[in-house]
């Protein structure tokens, strides 16, 4: 995330400076809400989890080292607040829909890309986000490494599983990958 603030800010919201605390919301929080979007892929969502990443930041102040980058620091928080999100999306999706089979896919586009959707809400959160920043939004592994604060083999590793079960979840929904 671009821009870091200067020190002193930095200090006053290690302090809990609320002018400052304000001040770096303000100055991260598109960012940050299209970080969370790319992960969560729904825009209300994304309100959610970006509230919850600022107050994860706020309660985590105290372990911010003023003079690391904010942008990257935040981006962490908001990366593994967007995985308590998904994994609570789908726990909630478990429950409610217990062993129903979906739907078989229709012709056309729009069915495949439902099917294609449907395949990468039923991955495990950690390959789900890595799936999604490295397919979809084709960010480079480096950056992806750094938001999930894993190294690059595991960036890779998890991309290689999760495109393997997406390979089978829609080979199983008639969808040739």
């Amino acid at each position: 995330m671009a821009n870091d603030p200067d020190q002193a800010m930095l200090e006053r919201f290690v302090e809990g400076d609320p002018l400052a605390v304000e001040a770096l919301y303000r100055r991260f929080e598109r960012e940050a809400h299209g970080w969370i979007l790319r992960i969560v892929r729904d825009s209300a969502a994304a309100e959610d989890v970006l509230v919850d990443s600022f107050w994860r930041a706020y309660r985590a102040r105290a372990r911010f080292v003023v003079t690391r980058p904010f942008g990257a620091w935040l981006r962490r928080i908001a990366t593994r607040a967007a995985l308590d999100h998904l994994r609570s999306v789908r726990r909630r999706a478990e429950r409610h829909l217990g062993d129903v089979d979906p739907p078989a896919p229709a012709d056309g586009d729009l069915a495949a890309r439902d099917a294609i959707a449907r395949a990468f809400s039923r991955l495990p959160a950690k390959l789900q986000v890595v799936a999604t920043l490295a397919l979809i939004e084709e960010r480079p592994y480096g950056e992806i490494a750094e938001a999930l604060d894993v190294p690059i083999g595991t960036v890779k590793s998890r991309l290689s599983r999760a495109s393997a079960r997406l390979r089978e979840d829609l080979s199983r929904q008639g969808i040739r990958p």
